[in-house]
């Protein structure tokens, strides 16, 4: 196994900004990954809110559907090898991460709003959590990055199961939602190649 921090230039038109989202240079095998997992939950997590029988609207099953689409999309896309080398070339500083990061913050609006009738005081805690977290991982050497993503990781599972409110029917979400950030995302890693 090699690495391989050199990535080929994105295409041009539609194909290139599939490039600068999954990675230029994407395997089939990742493609696939990034693809198909995410296709799959967004059925599956409607349908077990469904099976435990939530009282949703048809907009919140969508809702729902799109989210896990979008997490667990986001956890194995920013982990793949080719993600990891373009999302950790040199003009991605500290600010572009922090603002992913931030940004993500609006997941946390919508799940509250649509969720938790607008509890902003768990927007708060939820999203002041992950952008302590997300500092911290960011100004470490980067030989802690993993271990510090890692510990601050397992630091929110026990949030999520101990203290944080879960919407019913969402208990995936927080979980892989810091994990989508915090480890898949954020910890610059050694881009393999086949």
């Amino acid at each position: 196994m090699k690495t391989n921090w050199q990535y080929p230039e994105p295409r041009k038109g539609l194909l290139g900004a599939f490039d600068k989202f999954v990675g230029p240079g994407a395997t089939s095998t990742e493609i696939i990954l990034q693809l198909g997992i995410p296709f799959i939950v967004l059925i599956t997590a409607p349908l077990y809110a469904a099976a435990i029988s939530v009282e949703w609207s048809f907009m919140q099953y969508c809702l729902c559907g799109l989210l896990a689409f979008d997490i667990a999309g986001g956890v194995i896309t920013n982990s793949t090898s080719s993600a990891k080398r373009w999302y950790h070339r040199k003009e991605q500083t500290f600010s572009k991460h922090f603002s992913f990061v931030v940004l993500h913050l609006f997941h946390l609006l919508l799940v509250s709003w649509v969720y938790l009738s607008l509890d902003l005081l768990w927007v708060g805690y939820s999203g002041g959590y992950l952008l302590v977290a997300a500092i911290i991982i960011l100004l470490v050497p980067q030989y802690l990055q993993r271990t510090i993503s890692l510990l601050f990781y397992a630091i929110a599972v026990l949030l999520v199961l101990y203290a944080f409110e879960t919407p019913y029917g969402l208990e995936w979400f927080l979980p892989l939602f810091y994990l989508k950030l915090l480890v898949s995302h954020l910890v610059k890693e050694e881009p393999y190649r086949p």
